[in-house]
């Protein structure tokens, strides 16, 4: 008998007819002889209107009171799920996340994990329930209720699955696995069936939206085996796993894009020690991600510095980096949304060479500029103007001959 932990989106429980779908899923789980616990989000829209719900009353809602508040979709989905389950015979018993003592801590609407006490989920186990649990949400140590943002349910789920050490971890969800790129933009897209959790990780935080970037970090470090696969057919999906041998042999697994950046250029900035320092620190400080940073010398110990920060950050970034200017005696602080990273992934970079030549070429080929670069021990990214996104990444995967199996 396998301890099964299943988590499922909220495109899967969208309405109640989709939940029967995926409780008569459950059920085979259940009677193949498994012990099953389910991490549930919210329905498909749910949270959204939540949130539009609180924009209407404040302008800037208390964070502790949103977290209250969102926590309740997922409160939703599990008493339904449970009923569901209860109604064909099944022993299911739903918990909030205080209930499965999720313990987080205290930084509302982003709340990291601390601990799991996984005794209550191991005594009704024992007892033969399905447990449902409900994802997105925990506890801190004041006892509020806390949430973990968007797409919390992954790493809910994950951190369960370590918690209790879960045989595997089933992460359901609209799509059927990883693909080579995005199947919307690119027709020849293939599903991967095994990926390693160091491409899923440069794939999640690059613009795949299939995990959450948390969920396969403690999915690595605690050494759960993932499986992404849709909740709408039977097909297989794809593992995530420790990287082996095999994987190796193929440079390039994936091509990623992300449309959600925004750059930021300082022209004439004083070129001495510790001016970098003054720039991003301010950007740092209120909690705006920087990612890539490339800076130019100039004559006359001049410097040009450039760093790209969320699309919804830009203004925020702006607004500091105009004071930030005038402190320092920059000529100009410039900002530009119309850009995108596009992305190549893949484990065997460590040991075939090349890749990079080939991609500025394949870029260049099509006539596609080159604004940034940046590199990791397997990934290569470049930013490029926004209305060549599609085109880039349709050709980045035909030259990495990712169109065929």
């Amino acid at each position: 008998m396998a301890l099964i932990v299943q988590k499922y989106g909220g495109t899967s429980v969208g309405d109640t007819e989709r939940i029967r779908n995926v409780a008569g899923r459950i059920a085979r789980t259940r009677d193949a002889g498994n012990d099953v616990i389910v991490i549930l989000s919210a329905m498909s829209g749910v949270t959204d209107e939540l949130i539009s719900m609180a924009g209407k009353i404040a302008n800037t809602p208390d964070k502790r009171e949103m977290d209250v508040l969102l926590a309740t979709g997922e409160q939703t989905t599990v008493s339904l799920m449970a009923m569901t389950l209860q109604a064909m015979g099944y022993k299911a018993r739903s918990m909030l996340g205080y209930q499965a003592e999720i313990l987080t801590d205290s930084r509302y609407s982003k709340a990291r994990i601390l601990d799991i006490g996984a005794e209550r989920i191991k005594s009704l186990i024992a007892e033969g329930h399905i447990v449902i649990v409900a994802g997105f949400q925990g506890v801190d140590a004041s006892g509020d209720i806390t949430t973990l943002g968007r797409g919390g349910s992954d790493t809910s789920a994950v951190a369960v699955a370590a918690a209790l050490k879960a045989d595997q971890c089933e992460i359901y969800t609209d799509v059927d696995g990883i693909y080579t790129a995005d199947p919307n933009i690119c027709g020849k897209a293939r599903k991967l069936s095994r990926i390693s959790y160091d491409e899923m990780l440069e794939m999640a935080s690059l613009g795949a939206k299939v995990l959450q970037i948390r969920s396969v970090e403690f999915a690595k470090k605690y050494d759960v085996p993932l499986h992404v696969r849709s909740s709408f057919n039977e097909e297989e999906g794809t593992m995530v796993v420790h990287e082996d041998a095999n994987m190796e042999k193929v440079v390039v697994s994936g091509v990623t894009h992300s449309k959600n950046e925004a750059r930021i250029t300082l022209r004439k900035v004083p070129d001495m020690p510790g001016i970098a320092s003054r720039i991003l620190e301010p950007v740092a400080k209120a909690g705006i991600s920087v990612d890539m940073i490339i800076q130019n010398t100039r004559l006359s110990n001049m410097t040009d510095l450039t760093f790209t920060v969320p699309k919804p950050d830009l203004a925020a970034a702006l607004e500091i980096e105009e004071k930030i200017a005038e402190e320092i005696g920059a000529a100009e602080v410039l900002g530009d949304e119309n850009i995108a990273k596009i992305s190549v992934i893949g484990v065997g970079m460590r040991s075939h060479s090349g890749v990079a030549s080939k991609m500025f070429a394949t870029l260049a080929s099509e006539n596609i500029n080159i604004l940034l670069i940046s590199t990791s021990e397997i990934r290569i990214s470049c930013v490029i103007e926004e209305k060549y996104t599609e085109l880039a990444v349709r050709a980045l995967h035909s030259a990495f001959e990712l169109d065929s199996a």
